[in-house]
């Protein structure tokens, strides 16, 4: 796709029938931040056009002068709710590898750099203390240590300028990428360190920093970024191992719970857990007849707080 291509929006919008509505791609890589709400790692790396789109379009698709299928129609900006010049489109490559692995795996088989990098709404002063410069390309601010990012020899401070020698520029457009590939994948990934540019081939992951298949689980909606803890960690906490919660979504169940960032799962349906994996598998075992049981050791630092059904309010 390119900015000023025509393109073609099929749906029915309000209470119509069929409609077709024409415009241009205006844009492409946006982000609207609307999916952070249903996860901490949200993909958004819409198409944005200007063809007419409003309620009862979403999941209709977008389609090109050819008639091919370019993307599926999902969002609009505007502080009506009806549209007012903008609508987004999820691209067409990030659509067939979703539904390629619902089909294959029953889930998506989501890959990750393993880095974290600045939003969008981080302020101009922000960047210039963290020493972000716009338009050089993806700022890596942190690489998780089981990360293929890490793994491969990328730190903090470098930046991403090329995926597969493919430019990117923002970070939508390097998670846009990323999501049309799964763990296991093998990609090249092009970085500036020290104004020096170098390319390494790296081996991208799962959330959990293996290239194993994930499958569906309810731990999915405790609304956490759960990683395995360092053996470091574990060693200045004085237990054998266990994981630690990142980052709480706000409203989650874990948050409801009291849970915050930085808290270290021990136990789970009292199983020792030392790994994601492990922790994944403990829960994956309840049912929904043994809530009352359920309780989650937790420690932070010192502290030692027990959370009753929290695994509990799962199961649907």
């Amino acid at each position: 796709m390119k900015i000023g291509q025509w393109v073609l929006a099929v749906g029915y919008p309000l209470t119509l029938e069929t409609t077709v509505t024409a415009g241009i791609v205006s844009a492409k890589g946006r982000t609207l931040d609307i999916n952070r709400r249903q996860s901490q790692t949200p993909i958004e790396s819409f198409i944005q056009t200007d063809a007419a789109v409003n309620p009862g379009n979403s999941g209709g698709p977008l389609i090109n002068t050819d008639g091919q299928l370019v993307g599926i129609n999902s969002a609009i900006a505007s502080p009506t709710g009806s549209y007012a010049g903008y609508s987004f489109t999820i691209p067409v490559n990030i659509v067939k590898k979703v539904v390629n692995d619902i089909m294959k795996f029953g889930t998506p088989q989501r890959a990750f750099l393993g880095i974290s990098y600045p939003r969008d709404d981080m302020s101009e002063d922000q960047k210039k203390e963290a020493g972000i410069k716009d338009g050089e390309g993806v700022y890596v601010m942190d690489a998780t240590a089981d990360g293929a990012a890490a793994h491969a020899g990328i730190k903090k401070g470098d930046v991403i300028t090329k995926l597969n020698g493919i430019n990117v520029v923002t970070g939508a457009e390097m998670v846009g990428q990323i999501a049309t590939y799964s763990p296991g994948d093998k990609i090249t990934v092009t970085y500036k360190r020290d104004g020096k540019e170098s390319t390494v081939p790296l081996t991208l992951r799962n959330n959990s920093g293996t290239t194993a298949v994930v499958k569906s689980s309810a731990l999915d909606k405790l609304g956490a970024k759960l990683e395995t803890l360092s053996k470091k960690e574990a060693t200045s906490l004085d237990v054998k191992g266990g994981v630690a919660v990142r980052d709480v979504t706000e409203n989650g169940l874990m948050d409801k719970s009291r849970v915050q960032e930085g808290f270290i799962i021990l136990k789970a349906n009292g199983q020792e857990v030392h790994s994601v994996e492990e922790f994944q598998k403990a829960g994956g075992e309840s049912n929904r007849h043994d809530q009352a049981g359920r309780r989650l050791p937790w420690i932070r630092r010192s502290l030692y707080l027990s959370v009753a059904h929290l695994l509990g309010q799962l199961i649907p």
